[in-house]
């Protein structure tokens, strides 16, 4: 049966339709009123532009006044903390102008002297550490990680341990200033155990660390390096020196996970103001991993847990 009503819904769509074409097509044909929309959408946008360029400079001038507040602040926040401290920057692997740069300024705004500053050489030629420690313990020190029969070459127990061993007194005699019996052993094997010496050896009363990602070297040759970098740590701090890691914000990968292994202080963000009164108040006597990255507990120690060493 034919049915009105449908045919009546019908024709209301098509005429809708129409009246809909007919509207489109009458703005499209006007000139004046496309120009009118177009001038509104360009003034609502050339106006948000404006104010966000406005905010921006408010935010910028914001942002001066605070860092120079920040840099005015600094130097009184640090002043003496490190008064006539002799510290020393070990680089275990490769070294680093910049950072050398940093942690002589951020030592010396404090009153310190960074005194001392090697870099670790890596692969570790234990070889010729082991010819130059001729008549001592760690002249057995070239037979560890050599190749065997199979030629697999692999770091025993025993081995890994005579390295950890060699860099604790490595690392007590780094920073004990000729206190240690056998100190001697470290400027023996210095040339063979060093790729970088600046400075004189002798008492220090803190120890900056900077490690690189070891890169290029065998299984072997990794391992060593590892047990003789914790050796190192382990030495220093048994002489009870502060020892704060170190890395800038573009470190990658980040060896923060390493300090935190090795039971010291860190800072990830060294090339900041933030960064460097964070390393100063470390070497002081906070404890803590300071800086911006996920791994950091906080970006600055406590000021009132910070007490200068004597």
């Amino acid at each position: 049966m034919f049915d009105y009503r449908y045919h009546a819904l019908s024709l209301a769509a098509v005429l809708l339709a129409l009246a809909v074409g007919v509207v489109i097509g009458v703005a499209i044909g006007d000139s004046d009123l496309v120009s009118s929309a177009k001038s509104g959408i360009v003034h609502n946008l050339s106006s948000e532009v404006s104010s966000a360029q406005n905010g921006e400079s408010q935010l910028r001038s914001q942002l001066a006044g605070e860092e120079a507040f920040t840099n005015d602040l600094y130097p009184i926040a640090v002043h003496g903390l490190l008064a006539g401290q002799d510290i020393g920057l070990l680089f275990l692997g490769e070294s680093s102008d910049r950072v050398n740069s940093l942690v002589r300024n951020a030592v010396t705004q404090a009153g310190g002297d960074l005194a001392t500053v090697v870099a670790v050489r890596e692969p570790l030629d234990l070889p010729g550490v082991a010819v130059e420690a001729a008549g001592t313990h760690y002249a057995a020190i070239g037979a560890v990680g050599a190749t065997g029969p199979t030629g697999a070459a692999a770091v025993t127990e025993t081995g890994s341990q005579l390295v950890e061993r060699f860099g604790t007194l490595v690392g007590r005699q780094l920073v004990s200033g000729g206190q240690l019996v056998n100190q001697e052993l470290l400027s023996r094997v210095r040339n063979r155990l060093l790729s970088a010496f600046d400075g004189q050896l002798g008492k220090l009363q803190g120890l900056v660390v900077m490690r690189a990602e070891p890169t290029g070297m065998t299984t072997v040759q990794d391992q060593t390096s590892s047990a003789f970098n914790s050796g190192v740590i382990d030495g220093v701090m048994a002489v009870g020196v502060p020892v704060v890691g170190v890395e800038t914000t573009s470190t990658e990968p980040s060896q923060v996970p390493w300090y935190q292994s090795e039971g010291i202080s860190s800072v990830d963000n060294l090339e900041t103001t933030a960064g460097q009164a964070a390393l100063i108040y470390a070497l002081a006597g906070s404890h803590g991993t300071y800086g911006t990255k996920s791994t950091a507990n906080s970006l600055l120690p406590n000021v009132g847990a910070a007490s200068t060493q004597p």
